[in-house]
């Protein structure tokens, strides 16, 4: 974690980048929806692009947690530490800068096209989850794109099927918090991304050894 956040600090530009890319696809959907005033029955479609956002900013962040890594470096990591600590320090890292870009895109999306949210609390509980669920999905996934020689073709592909369901959950949590529902009626989506995270870190802190030895 230390060296991933020493690398990012020298490196400001892949964060700048990750940051002109939020700003520059907002401002481009304010161009789009803005100007014309959200109705009511608009929710469902800011709820959408603020995940689509998410989703894409989510995917550019966390594909370089390996394919940055080169050969010698994996090399020396494999001879000082443990897989489990590799993968963990790699979920916790990118869950922190998730989680960072999640609460800025968010911010500022509200600002420029308006915070139709009633559930505030609600709302960044399932951009927590959503943070957390992307970066336990993606990381493992980059670990295993980054094996193969075009590793960002094969993450985007690896990654659809894993996503989606989970996307899915998280864009209905966030409905229900926007509308003001009884938050039992986001229980069960709570639950089942809960479980789907927990299964994640699980099966990746399973399974990376054996990735890891290859």
């Amino acid at each position: 974690m230390q060296k991933d956040l020493v690398l990012e600090w020298r490196q400001k530009y892949a964060f700048n980048g990750m940051l002109l890319y939020v700003g520059s696809t907002v401002f481009v959907c304010y161009l789009s929806f803005g100007l014309r005033q959200f109705s009511d029955d608009s929710g469902p479609i800011w709820n959408a692009l603020l995940w689509i956002i998410l989703l894409f900013t989510s995917v550019n962040a966390i594909a370089k947690s390996f394919m940055q890594e080169n050969r010698g470096r994996l090399l020396y990591f494999y001879s000082i530490v443990s897989p489990q600590g590799i993968i963990l320090a790699k979920i916790v890292y990118n869950t922190l800068l998730m989680l960072l870009l999640a609460f800025i895109c968010f911010v500022f999306y509200a600002f420029v096209l308006g915070n139709p949210v009633q559930d505030i609390p609600m709302f960044l509980l399932s951009l927590l989850l959503g943070a957390i669920g992307f970066s336990t999905s993606l990381t493992m996934i980059s670990a295993i794109a980054s094996k193969a020689a075009n590793s960002s073709t094969l993450m985007a592909i690896l990654s659809f099927p894993v996503i989606v369901p989970m996307l899915l959950m998280l864009i209905k949590m966030s409905k229900n918090a926007m509308d003001g529902l009884d938050r039992g009626a986001s229980l069960d989506e709570l639950l089942t991304l809960l479980a789907i995270n927990m299964i994640v870190i699980t099966v990746s802190y399973i399974l990376f050894p054996y990735l890891w030895r290859s």
